[in-house]
């Protein structure tokens, strides 16, 4: 079955690790060659900055990253860089299509300028924030009460204008509810159920909802500390539970993947790199249809694409 994934973070390590290959090295949840036996046709690839870095030189740091992706991921010939999501229908046996996305606004600072820039290199996804403050809002981490700064109108109108998708997934609450009525499009790449797991990267009830209610869609992280609270072994069903409470919640074409493989220290049991994609599908079919299945996996996302009218 065919996999959209709508976050990994392989491109901190290909432009870190200097002698990581994209196509089979071990140190990559996410490799080219993981990627093909998951099934994985859509991978979206971060570019997310550690907060360490000072802040003068974190554009540089997410310059590398694109540098990486077009010099690393883009050289492998069954890559394809996708720029305009139509592009997905045109896809073809044996190609995965890549796709940037930005991880928190952090790099940019006020400079709407560098987020043109990094539009320009084919970012089609973009995350207010990371789970701390910047120029434009407060991250997951921060109180809930703090909401989009004034320079936040800007990023989102810019962000408008040339139909990018906008992801809640690490914006704290008042962000959150201040970005609703704002953004054209939206999504939440990779958080899960706060019912489930009371985590602040994770959505509540009552958000999940209001996403949807906005035209968007939640695709759930397989990261163990945003699936459960106990430190016992995370599996697939664990996992499975938070989307069965989605379904409930707001239906199975409103549910996607968002693994945040390479971005992750922990991972769930048989689901430990791409390659392990077919393990989850396999066991939704305890609960769901084949169709239903398919529509999460890949379809769902597809559908979404068209309905907001950009693909």
């Amino acid at each position: 079955m065919e996999i959209i994934d709508l976050h990994c973070d392989v491109l901190e390590k290909l432009s870190r690790l200097e002698d990581v290959q994209f196509r089979n090295d071990s140190r990559l949840h996410a490799s080219l060659e993981n990627l093909q036996r998951g099934n994985v046709k859509v991978q979206i690839f971060a570019i997310f900055i550690e907060p360490h870095i000072p802040q003068e030189q974190k554009f540089t740091e997410a310059l590398r990253q694109v540098e990486a992706f077009q010099t690393k991921v883009l050289n492998e010939p069954e890559m394809v860089h996708i720029t305009n999501w139509k592009q997905l229908n045109e896809l073809q046996d044996g190609q995965i299509g890549a796709v940037l996305s930005l991880e928190g606004c952090d790099c940019i600072g006020d400079d709407l300028y560098k987020l043109k820039l990094l539009l320009d290199a084919g970012v089609k996804l973009v995350g207010l924030t990371w789970n701390y403050e910047n120029a434009v809002g407060y991250g997951a981490s921060e109180s809930p009460d703090k909401g989009l700064k004034p320079f936040a109108k800007q990023v989102i109108e810019l962000l408008n204008e040339h139909d990018v998708i906008i992801d809640v997934a690490h914006l704290n609450k008042q962000g959150f509810d201040d970005l609703l009525p704002l953004a054209k499009h939206l999504i939440a790449s990779h958080c899960n159920a706060r019912a489930l797991c009371d985590h602040p990267r994770n959505l509540s009830d009552d958000q999940i909802k209001q996403l949807v209610q906005h035209g968007g869609r939640i695709h759930v992280v397989f990261y163990p500390p945003f699936v459960k609270k106990s430190k016992e072994v995370t599996t697939i069903d664990d996992l499975i539970k938070h989307i069965t409470h989605i379904a409930a919640l707001v239906g199975v074409e409103r549910i996607g993947f968002g693994s945040d493989f390479d971005g992750i220290d922990l991972t769930v049991e048989q689901l430990t790199n791409a390659s392990e994609y077919q393990n989850i599908t396999s066991a939704l079919s305890k609960t769901f249809t084949q169709s239903e299945i398919e529509t999460m996996a890949s379809k769902g996302f597809l559908k979404y694409l068209s309905e907001i009218g950009i693909r």
